[in-house]
């Protein structure tokens, strides 16, 4: 009865995990960072010329504690303050570090505490990974070829351990985790799970579109950076254990740790989020984290279009055509977000945009007499009006769900066929 609570809760979705905007929301703090914003210019400038002479020095000294310790003071002067908790359990035989994915940076701060190396999955390669800090593999053309990379470097025991992000890229670290890959963990059988938890003032740790050069200036800018980096116990699979087992429980240990929710989004659901910030319309500025999920879609739906042009008019007209029974301003809603006459058109049959059918709305105060007059009134849509509201004859009840849907592409395509094909083809006669 004590466990219902926990599982009640949906699922965050991808514009909980990913931050879309930097600068706060909040009017205080907002305020704050305008009147900062002179000592962060000064601030980022100075940085930058300090931020040379690190990376000549860390270059300069072989790896060592002494050049970890030199290299962390230096970066606690750019503003990167790191902290760890447990630093003894990383001193375990776990050649293989399992860490969540937050900053571009993450590689580089575990780096500070003990030897180790990231590979570089994707991105530029030559001097720009070797001075990221980032370990140049062999041919990564192709996931197997990666992985037996990996296999060939952890066999010889003079090389540091993988630090490894089966996320595959990064969130804002404060929601959920993505769901852990599982070539990560078929690299050895024993791996050491690292939490991390960044946190810095003014401004979000990261956005989900901005790339590492962004990211550097932001951290410059800001008063302070503080990494939190938590070492757990190393996690050795058990007999008979597969690798999406081993994956997803060493996830859940991550996820209790760091106290957030483990997901089943990946790095593709980060893609397709991106893709349709892209294309979505402006829309007012509000805060991810604090706004719940089941908000965002009304939010949308409630919302009307924030221009009404001919052509959005057109492409309504177009719309309603097919099917008069929705609504023109569910249609022009649904059009402003896809800008596609057939994407509204299945949005709107497949019962992706909820509606009220509208009787009062007939086909006639949209078609013009000779549109009317061309097709027979009596042919189509007693056929087509009981699937249009669903199960009004006893006929309709029988289909299936597919027959219906089927039913209604063919209806739906018949009459755009009529209304614009038949022309067409008319005139190449």
């Amino acid at each position: 009865m004590e466990a219902s609570p926990h599982a009640a809760p949906a699922p965050p979705g991808p514009d909980r995990l990913f931050d879309s905007h930097r600068l706060p929301s909040d009017g205080l703090l907002l305020l704050s960072l305008l009147l900062y914003a002179p000592v962060g210019l000064c601030l980022l400038l100075l940085r930058l010329f300090l931020g040379l002479h690190v990376f000549l020095v860390s270059c300069a000294l072989p790896d060592c504690a002494l050049r970890r310790f030199v290299v962390r003071v230096m970066c606690s002067v750019l503003g990167l303050l790191v902290r760890q908790s447990q630093p003894r359990q990383h001193g375990l035989r776990a050649r293989v570090y399992i860490a969540n994915h937050v900053t571009h940076f993450d590689h580089n701060v575990v780096n500070l505490l003990t030897s180790c190396n990231a590979p570089m999955l994707n991105g530029a390669s030559g001097f720009i990974c070797w001075s990221r800090g980032f370990l140049e593999v062999g041919s990564t053309g192709s996931r197997a070829e990666l992985l037996e990379s990996l296999k060939a470097y952890s066999s010889h025991g003079g090389n540091p351990p993988l630090l490894l992000f089966p996320e595959e890229t990064t969130t804002n670290g404060r929601v959920g985790l993505l769901r852990f890959s599982t070539w990560p963990f078929s690299i050895l059988d024993v791996v050491q799970p690292v939490a991390l938890q960044v946190q810095r003032p003014f401004v979000a740790v990261s956005t989900a579109d901005a790339s590492w050069v962004t990211e550097l200036l932001w951290t410059f800018f800001v008063p302070f950076t503080i990494y939190q980096v938590r070492w757990l116990p190393s996690v050795c699979r058990r007999a008979e254990e597969t690798r999406e087992e081993l994956a997803l429980r060493v996830q859940e240990l991550l996820a209790l740790e760091l106290d957030v929710v483990s997901t089943r989004l990946t790095a593709a659901d980060k893609a397709e989020h991106l893709k349709r910030l892209r294309h979505s319309p402006p829309t007012p500025y509000a805060p991810v984290p604090s706004q719940p999920l089941a908000a965002r879609p009304q939010a949308f739906s409630s919302s009307p279009p924030t221009e009404d042009t001919p052509h959005l008019t057109g492409m309504a007209q177009r719309v309603k055509e097919v099917l008069p029974h929705v609504p023109l301003a569910v249609i022009r809603k649904d059009l402003a977000q896809t800008n596609c006459v057939d994407a509204t058109i299945a949005n709107l049959l497949e019962g992706r945009v909820p509606f009220t059918p509208s009787e009062a709305e007939e086909e006639p105060s949209l078609l013009g007499p000779s549109v009317s007059s061309a097709q027979p009134p009596a042919a189509p849509p007693p056929a087509a009006l009981p699937l249009k509201v669903f199960a009004r004859s006893p006929e309709a009840r029988h289909l299936s769900l597919q027959d219906r849907k089927r039913a209604l592409f063919d209806y739906a395509r018949r009459k755009y066929t009529e209304k614009y094909g038949m022309p067409q083809s008319q005139g190449n006669r």
